[in-house]
């Protein structure tokens, strides 16, 4: 069995980047949460109010010999709008901003060289807007954040804004999903 590695991305509403990746091949576990602010132990309420600096995000343990860093940022670049500053569509405020939070300089390099190809080849209208930082301390969101999309699929938001997130997923990377 290979080594285990952690990849931690903001791509707006955790709920919706949870929901993708709870279905990758490849990755064990996947944690929602919020990372790099100044707030120790923030809640929900606080990162809301969009004062903390932290950002949603998800953490995701997943297996290099299944599934490849770049895959997995491959998949991350297609579920969410990588050129909205601070937003991602209803969601408004720095705590939805698109970011990878590497754990490396491998991960830091690789994810520099995929926004530049990405931007080069010109795959959205506009640049790329995705913050690659440094992760800092990560805090788990509450429990009942915890696989919302999983137990709560007929609530409004996951029907509306998780569940087309999830079909298209499912349909661009047939390839990548659990069986």
């Amino acid at each position: 069995m290979s080594n285990l590695e952690t990849a931690t991305l903001g791509g707006g509403c955790f709920w919706c980047t949870e929901a993708v990746f709870d279905e990758v091949i490849g990755v064990t576990d996947v944690a929602s949460g919020y990372i790099n602010g100044q707030t120790v132990n923030p809640t929900y309420e606080q990162i809301c109010g969009g004062h903390t600096g932290h950002a949603e995000v998800v953490q995701l343990t997943f297996d290099p010999a299944v599934i490849s860093y770049a895959d997995i940022l491959g998949i991350f670049f297609a579920i969410h709008d990588p050129t909205s500053l601070n937003q991602q569509g209803a969601d408004r405020g720095t705590q939805y901003r698109s970011g990878i939070f590497v754990h490396s300089a491998a991960q830091s390099s690789i994810a520099e060289e995929m926004i530049a190809r990405l931007n080069t080849e010109k795959i959205w209208d506009a640049p790329i807007v995705t913050e690659v930082v440094d992760a800092a301390q990560f805090y788990p969101a509450e429990p009942y954040h915890q696989e919302f999309f999983k137990r709560n699929p007929n609530q409004g938001y996951c029907m509306a804004v998780v569940s087309p997130k999830v079909a298209k997923f499912r349909k661009s990377f047939v390839n990548r999903l659990k069986v």
